[in-house]
């Protein structure tokens, strides 16, 4: 049997509920084997397994090679890897697990409010206190490339093993690198978001290992995943919508300029007596009130699951950073 594509999923909590949500609507359901083992399948894949590991795990293991795709923070990703851009390729933006890398000080620092503003306290600070700015974070190699580039350096990070927003008022540090979805924490521990002060909007991503090995089996599974994964996506919130009456392009334009719908079968089937058309939900009634005064008496309209193309861009990425290696 060929080497299996192996997908690492987050092994508790929100992000593996979403991440499991995320394969179950491209018709993929992610099964667990039972009993104590973190080991499981997507179901109408049989050559794929799926390895449920901790977020900061899967980013280690997309950098080793040790798994083929993996869901995990954008975040970690940035962190965990070197150079990460040469070892994975960020294929698909999820839509969850939020939260924003930022640089927070106290809410009494009043006259801080950009990095610029900081490197002033912390050249300040340094000779007044004859030590260098503290900063707590679990984001080390993240904080490191933000204040460089802001120019900054007389500081020492300081990390973080707690409760990071907790750290000026321990007196462990004086400012911080963190996380944050709301702000509500930071608030609550008299903290304040520097201006400039976001290093990366994150969320969960569907990522590829460059390091794996990607065997015809691994590949020609991964080409089922990402083909499910597109037509769902494609699908969206787009309406299948069938007439009687083929043979007037003109009318198909029509609906393309005012209804945004489009045509895929308009060549195939120039003379067909049934039109199909995919046209998004919002515009359903308009679209058929208007078909209505061309003289289409029936109109009929389903919601669409997938819309499966020859052309798949996640499919052809992979292929080309696969390549290219």
């Amino acid at each position: 049997m060929s080497e299996p594509l192996i997908i690492g999923i987050p092994s508790k909590g929100r992000l593996q509920e979403n991440a499991n949500a995320f394969f179950a609507r491209a018709g993929l359901a992610v099964k667990h084997s039972g009993g104590r083992e973190y080991v499981g399948r997507l179901a109408g894949i049989g050559n794929a397994r799926v390895a449920f590991l901790s977020a900061s795990e899967i980013a280690s293991q997309l950098e080793s090679g040790g798994i083929h795709f993996g869901i995990t923070g954008e975040d970690l990703i940035r962190e965990e890897i070197i150079a990460p851009d040469s070892k994975v390729e960020l294929l698909l933006p999820l839509g969850f697990g939020y939260a924003d890398v930022i640089v927070a000080v106290p809410e009494s620092w009043i006259d801080v409010a950009t990095m610029a503003d900081l490197d002033d306290v912390a050249l300040a600070f340094h000779r007044r206190h004859g030590r260098r700015l503290r900063v707590a974070t679990k984001y080390i190699n993240l904080t490191r490339g933000f204040f460089a580039e802001h120019g900054i350096s007389d500081y020492r990070i300081v990390e973080s093993l707690g409760a990071t927003e907790g750290a000026p008022a321990a007196g462990s540090a004086e400012i911080i690198v963190d996380i944050t979805t709301t702000g509500a924490t930071l608030a609550a521990n008299n903290l304040k978001i520097l201006d400039d002060g976001v290093i990366l909007k994150s969320q969960a991503n569907l990522v590829a290992s460059l390091r794996a090995d990607w065997s015809e089996g691994a590949l020609a599974a991964a080409t089922q995943v990402l083909d499910r994964i597109a037509a769902e996506r494609r699908a969206g919130d787009m309406m299948e919508v069938r007439f009687e009456g083929g043979g007037d392009e003109a009318l198909l334009g029509e609906l393309e300029r005012r209804f945004a719908a489009t045509v895929p079968y308009a060549r195939a089937f120039r003379e067909a007596p049934v039109r199909i058309i995919h046209c998004p939900a919002g515009n359903l009634y308009d679209l058929v009130a208007y078909l209505y005064t061309k003289g289409r008496e029936t109109v009929t309209a389903a919601r669409t699951e997938f819309i499966f193309e020859a052309g798949n861009p996640l499919r052809e990425r992979l292929l080309a950073r696969i390549s290219a290696r």
